[in-house]
């Protein structure tokens, strides 16, 4: 893992991503050669030099967009050949426009047809390779896990969906004979020292997990092996550098003050806010076709009588209320009980309104909360006064999240289904933190392209 700007990413994609780039550079390049195979060009070097990097660019942009270098993407949800579909489609109708805008960089469509066909051949070259190359339990890191019991047996369980293991479990060591509650990974209860155990196991990484922090610690055996040069990890850093959340479950108060992160300057400030007005101008522009026939939809199907936005109140940063705008996507007497979860397959729903919110259009009207300064573009989902109080009682640091302003799209959001209770609430509170913690300018526009992912995929709507 490399953390940059405060985000940890995984080297291996890293590099799959720059080869891939590569890949997708010389497609149009060798595209352009193969569709005057037996004529000659009326294209310069230099123009297909110009014609590569921009094809290159938006479709890499794309493919970043829809997930294809997510390193959390789990087999279930992998569908390559169809995200890589979805991917290429979205990158030529970008392609097009460009070329309508400035028709100095139009190519010939029989290139493109070629360009896009050897793209398609050279990922999926790629893609055999990085998988097979991947799942070699050599080239991943070797985790000596020290502990048994709960913490330990949610750890050895965390990357096991998914399509890239950066770390391999080896053993779990039982410290003080405790029950153990690990099935399927070797335990090892009787040993000379840590240090032994890691040298036999060639250990690269001991990572504490032990449920009762009370117990007798072994300073001296951990401390042999950081000198030796096994890095030595809490469960915090570990599902931080591997999940990107904080886990709530070990989480103590002075962590905030202490740990690097939960910091912002004047120029952080500024520039988000620089960032929060392009995106949302840059939204606007390009969704207002959309909006407006979503407004007449809600409109006509509601017999034109109903209204077409709604407001509702949510709490902002530093726990300040204002008023939400989005399409109404439910009907006028939805919540004559009061307020409720939106369910999957709701009753409440309109048809427009199931439509929109799939793919995400009901949210578009808070741009107007954005240019207002009650939102930014990127940040934690508002909720409504009343769900707070609730998980404010049930939930420790709840209210950590409102450190930062709320966002039309976010980090919770990508990583976490729509959530429908309290255990949901609480999922999507770990990556809430991980986002306020190690907010940054980069991990902002990261979360802006994986966007794409919700709206063409459908993913977290409900």
């Amino acid at each position: 893992m490399i953390r940059i700007f405060r985000h940890y990413l995984s080297s291996a994609y890293i590099w799959l991503f720059l080869t891939e780039f590569g890949v997708l550079f010389f497609a149009m390049y060798w595209g352009t050669e193969l569709r005057f195979l037996y004529s000659d060009s009326w294209y310069t070097d230099e123009y297909i030099l110009l014609s590569s990097a921009i094809f290159s660019t938006v479709t890499t942009i794309s493919n970043v967009g829809l997930g294809l270098y997510r390193r959390s993407l789990s087999w279930d949800d992998f569908h390559l050949l169809s995200r890589i579909g979805v991917s290429f489609t979205s990158a030529l109708l970008v392609l097009l426009v460009i070329y309508y805008s400035f028709p100095e960089f139009t190519i010939a469509r029989s290139v493109l047809v070629y360009s896009f066909a050897m793209a398609l051949l050279g990922l999926l070259f790629c893609r055999y390779i990085f998988y097979g190359y991947a799942k070699r339990s050599k080239l991943r890191k070797r985790i000596l896990v020290i502990g048994v019991g709960e913490n330990a047996s949610k750890l050895v369980a965390s990357n096991d969906e998914y399509i890239h293991r950066g770390f391999e479990i080896t053993a779990c060591l039982n410290l003080n004979n405790v029950p153990t509650k690990v099935k399927g990974y070797k335990i090892i209860s009787e040993y000379e020292s840590i240090l032994s155990v890691a040298n036999n196991l060639d250990i690269d990484e001991i990572v504490m997990a032990l449920d009762d922090r009370r117990c007798e610690f072994p300073m001296d055996d951990l401390l042999d092996c950081k000198v030796y040069g096994i890095d030595v990890v809490d469960l915090l850093t570990f599902y931080e550098r591997e999940k990107s959340m904080i886990d709530l479950d070990n989480i103590y108060p002075s962590w905030f003050v202490f740990s690097d992160g939960f910091s912002t300057s004047g120029l952080r400030n500024y520039s988000k806010r620089l960032v929060d007005i392009i995106a949302s101008a840059a939204l606007l522009v390009v969704s207002w076709p959309f909006m407006f026939i979503v407004a007449c939809a809600i409109y006509i199907e509601s017999g034109f009588k109903g209204p077409i936005f709604y407001k509702q109140t949510r709490v902002g940063a530093f726990d300040k209320n204002f008023d939400v705008i989005k399409f109404r996507s439910m009907r006028t007497d939805a919540e004559l009980n009061g307020a409720q979860w939106a369910q999957e397959n709701d009753s409440r729903v309109t048809r427009v309104g199931a439509f929109i919110r799939k793919v995400r259009l009901d949210e578009l009207p808070q741009i107007w909360n954005v240019f207002r300064g009650d939102m930014s573009f990127v940040g934690p989902r508002p909720e409504r006064p009343k769900f707070v109080d609730q998980f404010d009682k049930n939930i420790p640091y709840y209210r950590k999240r409102h450190r930062v302003k709320p966002g039309i799209t976010g980090w919770a959001q990508l990583c976490y289904p729509y959530g429908a209770n309290e255990y949901d609430a609480i999922q999507k509170l770990q990556y809430d933190l991980y986002y306020v913690k190690n907010y940054s300018l980069f991990l902002d526009i990261t979360i802006i392209i994986h966007t794409i992912e919700i709206v063409l995929w459908g993913k977290g709507a409900r």
